[in-house]
């Protein structure tokens, strides 16, 4: 196929036609396929021989290729004609759209590897794993790589070295009981501003601190996973009447 805007002699020349044949050669797609795209004035042909035979040019070549990344973000080819015909299509906004998709797509698969790496590592660690675990690991990270930012992600994973493991597993054996220990002064109808209440408000911040870091974006969307997550409510325990009272200890401790 020759080259699109080749020079010589100082001079760009005009890019010579391909015809049909060449054409899937070099693209990969079937001669049938540029046929079919032909019958439904998707893709046309801009010149044709003497005897009728198609033609592509430069100009066809870039449609095609419109014609490809819109076919990867979705759209049916009825949906790519229409858009394609509209006054204001842009061929850089396309190849843009296509550029966040992919964006997008790597940053799943890359998503999945640091979760496939995590449980190699707890295998690493484990004579034997059970599906429960695994599937519950996999919802742990999917939950909170849906709440944190790659950046916080990382921060509370640097925040956790510095900490260190021992700190962490004391700090995991203490929520049970502050949490409990908050849910019977509810229970008992202790009032929020309480004193007894305010003690356990003023633990509870210096847990949460002591994950995030006191970084108060990372508090806040540790606050939103536990409202808006019943999976994270459930398996700690925190349901949204004893979410709703810890705030009001904490807002009632901030203030005093």
């Amino acid at each position: 196929m020759a080259a699109i805007g080749s020079e010589k002699g100082g001079k760009t020349l005009r890019p010579t036609p391909w015809r049909v044949g060449e054409l899937a050669r070099q693209t990969g797609l079937s001669v049938r396929t540029l046929h079919y795209y032909d019958e439904i004035d998707l893709l046309s042909p801009s010149e044709r021989t003497g005897s009728g035979h198609r033609l592509y040019t430069a100009g066809d070549v870039a449609r095609l290729q419109q014609v490809l990344s819109l076919r990867q973000l979705g759209f049916s080819l009825a949906e790519i004609r229409g858009w394609l015909q509209r006054p204001d299509y842009s061929p850089r906004g396309v190849i843009q759209l296509h550029l966040e998709r992919l964006r997008g797509q790597i940053e799943q698969l890359q998503r999945l590897c640091r979760r496939l790496e995590a449980i190699a590592a707890h295998l690493d660690t484990a004579e034997e794993v059970s599906v429960a675990e695994l599937t519950t690991t996999i919802e742990v990270m999917t939950m909170f790589e849906k709440y944190y930012t790659p950046e916080q992600m990382d921060e509370i994973k640097e925040h956790g070295r510095q900490v260190g493991e021992e700190r962490i597993r004391q700090v995991e054996s203490e929520w049970p009981q502050l949490i409990a220990e908050v849910r019977a002064e509810m229970e008992k109808g202790t009032p929020a501003a309480d004193p007894r209440v305010q003690h356990l408000a003023r633990r509870w911040m210096g847990l949460v601190t002591e994950f995030t870091g006191g970084n108060p974006e990372i508090a806040k969307s540790l606050g939103k996973m536990y409202r808006d997550e019943p999976a994270a409510r459930e398996r700690s325990g925190i349901d949204p009447k004893l979410f709703d009272y810890v705030n009001q200890a904490i807002a009632a401790a901030k203030q005093s």
